[in-house]
C-alpha cells in the first residue's frame, strides 16, 4: 500500500542522526518528523531549528506513538534489536543504521521477525548509494572489465573513535569492515563463501583490551572464483582514504577519493596533490541524501526495498567469520557461521 502520508520518529540524534533529518527536510516531501530520541540539550536546541518540539527521552515510548508509522534507527547497535523489535510488532516501517545487531542469532530472528510483520525495512549501507560505487557497478553490469577477478578496497580512517565507543561498537569487522564486506556484494552481485583475516593493533593497545585491533587485511573468496582484498586501517595521517578497483578479463573499473578540491600542481620539485576528505560525512555526502531518498521513494510507491534484513544477515555473517578467521589464524567458510 502507498503512504500518503510519511510521519517520522527518529531515534538518536547524533552525527548520523542529524544528517539524516537535515537531509529529509531538503527532499521537501510530504514528510513530518513527529519525534526525535535524545537526552542532549544542545542537539535539543538544534532540533528546534527545524520545529521539532516533541522529544523523547525513552525510545519505546516513541516507537508506541500512533501517529508515527515510519522509523529511523540512529541508535547504538547494542539497542536495535528491541528497538526494531518493537517497530515491526506495531508495523512501523523502518530505517536502521548498521549493524542490525552485534549477534549473529539476533539478526536472525529479527529478519524473520520483519518478513512476518510485512512492513518496509531498509539497512544504512550509504555506500551502495555513491555515484561513484554506482558508476563502478555499471561498469561491471555493462560488461565493460569483462570477468571481475580481483577487487581491492582501501578503507581508512584518519582518525579512530574514542575508546568509550569502541568498547561497544562490535569490533573493527562489524562497525568499519562491515561497509567493505557489503560494497563488495553489491559490485559483484554474488556470496562469500571463505574469508581470511590478518591484523594487528598499531596505534593504542588499550584496543586491545576489547579484544579488537586497529588494523585488518581481509580476503573474501566468492562463489565464482572472484577474490576481493579489503585493507581497513583506523588511523591514518593523510585524510579519509576510500578507493575501489576492479580488475576483469578484459579491463580495469574503480573509483579514487574524493580531494579537497581537485586543483594540482607541478614542477621541478615533483607533482602535488590536495589531500582526501577528512570526515566520512563530507566524502560520502550524496549517498547519505540518495538512500534516504530512496527510502522514501518505496515507502510512497510501495517498491520492494533492495537493501534490506537479508542484507544484515549476509554482512554481519561475513564480520564474524573474520573474526574468526583472525582468532584462529586460518581460512573460514561461511557455513561454518551460517546456513545459506
Amino acid at each position: 500500500m502507498k503512504m500518503d502520508k510519511i510521519k517520522l520518529g527518529v531515534i538518536g540524534a547524533g552525527r548520523i542522526g542529524k544528517i539524516h533529518i537535515e537531509n529529509i527536510y531538503s527532499l521537501n516531501e510530504n514528510i513530518e518528523i513527529n519525534g526525535v530520541v535524545t537526552n542532549n540539550e544542545e542537539t535539543i536546541n538544534w532540533l528546534n531549528k527545524y520545529g521539532i518540539t516533541e522529544i523523547y527521552k525513552n525510545a519505546n515510548d516513541l516507537i508506541k506513538n500512533e501517529e508515527i508509522n515510519t522509523i529511523i534507527i540512529c541508535s547504538p547497535s547494542s539497542f536495535h534489536f528491541d528497538q526494531i523489535k518493537l517497530a515491526a510488532s506495531l508495523k512501523k516501517n523502518i530505517f536502521c543504521e548498521k549493524p542490525m545487531d552485534l549477534d549473529l542469532n539476533n539478526v536472525i530472528k529479527l529478519d524473520q521477525i520483519i518478513k512476518k510483520s510485512k512492513i518496509k525495512f531498509m539497512l544504512g549501507f550509504n555506500r551502495r548509494f555513491d555515484p561513484n560505487f554506482i558508476k563502478v557497478k555499471k561498469n561491471i553490469i555493462e560488461g565493460k572489465i569483462g570477468f571481475p577477478k580481483i577487487i581491492k578496497i582501501t578503507s581508512r580512517d584518519p582518525n579512530p573513535p574514542n575508546l568509550s565507543y569502541l568498547k561497544n561498537s562490535g569490533g573493527i569487522f562489524l562497525d568499519m569492515s562491515i561497509h567493505d564486506f557489503d560494497i563488495a556484494r553489491y559490485l559483484i552481485d554474488e556470496e562469500v563463501v571463505s574469508v581470511f583475516s590478518s591484523g594487528y593493533t598499531f596505534y593504542d593497545n588499550k584496543i586491545n583490551e576489547f579484544n579488537d585491533i586497529d588494523t585488518a587485511i581481509t580476503t573474501l573468496n566468492f562463489k565464482s572464483g572472484t577474490m576481493a582484498v579489503i585493507d581497513n586501517c583506523r588511523k591514518v595521517n593523510y585524510g579519509y582514504d576510500q578507493r575501489v578497483e576492479i580488475l576483469g578479463s578484459k579491463g580495469l573499473t574503480g573509483c579514487n577519493n574524493k580531494l579537497h578540491n581537485d586543483s594540482y600542481l607541478s614542477n621541478s620539485n615533483g607533482s602535488h596533490f590536495e589531500l582526501p576528505m577528512d570526515f566520512f560525512i563530507d566524502r560520502y555526502s550524496e549517498s547519505y541524501v540518495n538512500e534516504i531518498k530512496y527510502f522514501i521513494k518505496c515507502l510512497k510507491n510501495n517498491m520492494n526495498i533492495e537493501l534490506n534484513s537479508r542484507d544484515g544477515i549476509l554482512s554481519t555473517a561475513i564480520a564474524f567469520a573474520a573474526k574468526k578467521s583472525l582468532n584462529e589464524k586460518r581460512l573460514v567458510e561461511i557455513r561454518e557461521i551460517i546456513n545459506l
